[in-house]
């Protein structure tokens, strides 16, 4: 099918706003300046809301709305600008990115091997004129370097010249413009110099900058494809269909789209869990590597939640759905991790700009060049070669390459780290920061309550009260359950909205839940309160015996004491705004040894204390995860949210982190600031190399072998600077095995 043929619009989909959305997979775009072009080419059409590229995949997102452009209209304002589009899909994809690295390579094989060849040609005519070669060996040696160069220009140079074949068919410029009227000019040049019998001819020039040139992109397009293979995996952990069981018993494997919430799936040994949901029944293991960072395999029974996306182990499951597909932790994970793909920041902005103005700029410099020497009296074949070195030495390919190079590699340190961008100037922002604010529930502590002390198994009561909590999903149950290691639930439980659960052992009653519900006295109560303040209580009652009332407690993140010392070597101001009771709060912050803290915190609390602080100058992160935390997440200069925080707060975070250790917020701190810092070394590596090298280039001191060596070193230098990011770096959080 062509593309003419496509009924595009059967590929768009309902966008969240009422517009209507649309994914593109775009041939051709190989730098910044080709992501402004299409965006601000499609922004020009009416009813367009969006229009995001993605570097690293070669993927638009673009919404608008659909009564006022049509899909076919948004395909083929691509094809004015020189770009094909073809449906996205992520299989094709990757063949195409494969494709396109292997041509790659054996074009950078077939520049490398014909570069040195022709090199040692070069070297003996230089060497020769030097020492009175004869005139027919020179002219021999020129011919035959021109033989090698003319198929190995064709052939390596095909990624530039279809790149600038489609930029200049649509009336624009781009990078790889100058790079091939470079190199067309180098070889022309040196076809009427060796016709002409001159000393110098510059083939070697043209294959040496292709090799150069092409060494760069295949970097670039590895290190893109790395990122690209994060974003892979998370993908291919999601199930395609799900084993349902049916009313009658049956069980039926339908596509994971028709499931809904309510329905009841079978999970067999072996295989990922397809929906976010509880357990109903079954007794098994869990790789949650993808929800909590870790590899160990978690036991799990009635009662507790699964996610889709982790992998079950031995034993068969039961899981009622709470949330089915779009809409689970998976699903949410790759959200995050488009956006943070897609997002731009300022300093991408900023290349972006001057990547735009650069290419004009490039060609009148090297014209000017020209003109000024012919007017000096130069003969304008040394004209020419002196314009043809600008014009390869001023190409912008290490300002294109600044930022992105960093941000690829960046963010895939950070998802090795736990850490998904929500925004594309987090890094940027978090590298500012001076002090942070933690909310405590949920965030210095894990959201999920642990029972103060043991339970003894001797204690038949408690262990009935285990099983009678295995009908509730209130936290503090499944909390009994897990402390108790209950499986069997007990029958005939009745559950008492907002109170307790009630059954009968042997004729006597058996109640679990608040205080007032088992018939606990206020002084019972207030005793418990004062030996671990700050715990929340859950009473059981078993006939005339007396109430016993357990304590729970939510425990500190494992690492938050290492963390926060790390923190608070590093110099950063530390606060906890928490909306919990003052015993609680204080005694979190005394274990952590952090001096300021507030506690019965409302959220219009919270955001006075921020403002406050930043008010003062301070760049401030906030770090919290309940909805009360949301507000004060969107006001901060930069927020980080847990995986287990609510929806809102997520979305109002700039990043979320994996897992159950609070190390991802140092990570982020470290590797932004080291992102930061490389992001300013290659902004000011290209600005130096630009101030030397041109006016050098210009002044006629710098042949085009010269100039191609030089461009190209810019390039490799801000690329490898990049890659130093990953050097030393060795902590890793497994998210996706």
């Amino acid at each position: 099918m062509t593309v003419h043929q496509r009924d595009w619009q059967s590929f768009v989909t309902p966008a969240e706003d009422g517009a209507v959305h649309m994914d593109l997979a775009v041939d051709g775009i190989t730098c910044a300046a080709c992501m402004g072009e299409i965006e601000r080419g499609l922004k020009r059409l009416p009813g367009i809301r969006k229009a995001r590229v993605n570097l690293t995949s070669q993927r638009l997102a673009v919404d608008w709305v659909e009564d006022q452009t049509g899909a076919d209209e948004i395909v083929a304002e691509l094809e004015r600008l020189g770009y094909a589009a073809h449906p996205f899909d992520p299989a094709s994809q990757k063949e195409r990115q494969d494709k396109t690295g292997k041509q790659l390579l054996r074009c950078l094989a077939v520049a490398g091997f014909a570069g040195m060849n022709i090199m040692l040609l070069s070297v003996s005519v230089w060497s020769g004129n030097a020492s009175d070669i004869t005139p027919e060996t020179r002219d021999f040696f020129h011919w035959i370097s021109a033989l090698i160069a003319l198929p190995t220009v064709a052939y390596s140079g095909r990624p530039f010249i279809k790149s600038a074949f489609r930029a200049l068919s649509s009336g624009r410029l781009n990078m790889d413009v100058p790079i091939v009227i470079g190199v067309g000019l180098a070889v022309a040049l040196s076809l009427v110099q060796t016709i002409q019998h001159h000393h110098h001819a510059y083939f070697e020039s043209a294959v040496m900058l292709l090799f150069f040139l092409l060494i760069g992109r295949y970097l670039d397009h590895n290190m893109r494809g790395r990122t690209r293979s994060f974003a892979e995996n998370i993908a291919a952990l999601k199930a395609e269909v799900a084993a349902r069981i049916n009313l009658d018993g049956t069980v039926r494997e339908v596509p994971v789209s028709k499931i809904v919430a309510g329905d009841l799936v079978l999970v067999a040994g072996g295989e990922r869990v397809s929906v976010d949901g509880v357990v109903e029944t079954g007794i098994s293991e869990i790789d949650q590597s993808l929800v909590t960072g870790e590899s160990v395999l978690v036991p799990v029974n009635p009662g507790q939640r699964v996610y889709a996306g982790t992998l079950n182990g031995a034993g068969a499951l039961q899981v009622r759905v709470e949330v089915a597909s779009g809409a689970t932790l998976l699903d949410e994970v790759n959200r995050l991790l488009e956006a943070a793909s897609q997002a731009k920041s300022k300093y991408v902005q900023i290349a972006d700009r001057a990547a735009q103005l650069y290419a004009p700029l490039v060609h009148g410099a090297a014209a000017l060049t020209f003109l000024g020497w012919l007017v000096a009296g130069l003969a304008w074949q040394p004209a020419l070669v002196i314009a043809i070195s600008v014009l390869i030495i001023t190409c912008p390919c290490a300002l294109g390459l600044a930022v992105p190079a960093v941000q690829v590699v960046v963010s895939g340190q950070l998802f090795k780290s736990g850490i998904l961008l929500n925004s594309g100037d987090a890094i940027e922002r978090l590298a500012a920061i001076d002090t942070i604010l933690f909310d405590k529930t949920g965030t210095l502590t894990l959201a999920e309550p642990d029972l103060v002390g043991a339970i003894d198994p001797e204690d038949e009561v408690l262990i009935l009260a285990g099983r009678l909590a295995l009908a509730s999903r209130h936290p503090l149950s499944m909390a009994l359950v897990k402390a108790t290691g209950a499986l069997t639930p007990l029958p005939d439980v009745t559950e008492t909205s907002g109170a307790g659960l009630e059954t009968h052992v042997n004729g006597t009653t058996l109640r679990l839940g608040s205080p007032l519900f088992c018939g606990a006295d206020a002084a019972s109560v207030e005793a418990r309160f004062a030996d671990v303040p700050g715990a929340s209580l859950l009473a059981v009652r078993y006939g005339d015996e007396p109430v016993r009332l357990l304590a729970f407690r939510q425990s500190l993140r494992p690492d938050a004491k290492a963390v926060i010392n790390e923190l608070t070597k590093q110099g950063y101001a530390l606060e906890i705004l928490s909306g919990d009771t003052e015993p609680s709060v204080r005694s979190c912050a005394e274990v952590l040894e952090i001096q300021n803290w507030q506690a019965v915190m409302t959220p219009s609390a919270k955001i006075a204390r921020l403002e406050a602080l930043q008010a003062a100058g301070h760049k401030v992160l906030m770090v919290g995860d309940g909805l009360n935390d949301a507000p004060a997440l969107a006001g901060a200069h930069v927020s980080l949210s847990p995986v287990s925080a609510v929806h809102l707060s997520q979305a109002a975070a700039d990043a979320v982190f994996l897992g159950h250790k609070l190390q991802p917020v140092a990570d982020a701190l470290r590797l932004s600031i080291k992102a930061r810092r490389a992001i300013e070394q290659n902004l000011w590596i290209s600005t130096i190399y630009n101030i030397i090298a041109v006016p050098i280039a210009v002044a006629g001191f710098v042949t085009p072998l010269m100039a191609a060596v030089a461009m190209s070193a810019s390039s490799l230098a801000v690329t490898a600077n990049a890659l130093r990011l990953r050097i030393g770096d060795g902590k890793k959080t497994t998210v996706a095995n």
